[in-house]
């Protein structure tokens, strides 16, 4: 609980703000724009308005981060024909850093860079690894915080569902 205040506080002072709602399940998913490891030009998430889309905020530093993106990156390559995206926020860190990383993971999902944390605090991330599932219209459905087995059959199911569900049934 100690934590929590002290981060909040933090926010505040930083951000000069505390109006802001929280972002959480059934709140619209803050819009961003951050550059790529791999594309020219950044990669919005507006872009994949449509498309289901997993928000994993992450850091090279971070042990659970590390173990849960091979999973990420199986869930990745199997849904990806449906119309599921994921994007990987390297949260605070330098480019070279986090290609070596990802390169050595072999990953082949987005990694984005939100190097001076900007989006993390958007999105009131606090704890690594922290994932938002967001739906085809932009609607945040589920923050998860801690690493999980992304390709467990229970996330796996729930992702097809929401892929197969026709836009009354969403």
């Amino acid at each position: 609980m100690v934590g929590v205040v002290a981060a909040v506080t933090l926010y505040v002072l930083f951000t000069g703000s505390s109006t802001s709602p929280p972002v959480g399940r059934g709140s619209a998913a803050p819009d961003f724009a951050l550059p790529s490891l791999d594309s020219e030009r950044p990669i919005a998430l507006s872009d994949l308005r449509g498309r289901v889309v997993l928000v994993n905020f992450w850091a090279t530093w971070c042990k659970p981060c590390e173990d849960e993106m091979p999973a990420m990156d199986r869930l990745y390559r199997e849904l990806r024909p449906a119309g599921f995206d994921l994007l990987a926020i390297s949260v605070g860190e330098q480019p070279s850093v986090v290609r070596e990383f990802r390169d050595r993971l072999g990953v082949t999902f987005p990694v984005l860079l939100d190097s001076d944390k900007r989006v993390a605090i958007e999105w009131q991330t606090f704890k690594f690894p922290e994932s938002l599932l967001v739906d085809r219209d932009g609607t945040v459905l589920e923050r998860y915080v801690g690493p999980r087995e992304w390709d467990a059959p229970a996330y796996v199911a729930r992702i097809r569902r929401l892929l197969d569900a026709s836009p009354q049934e969403r």
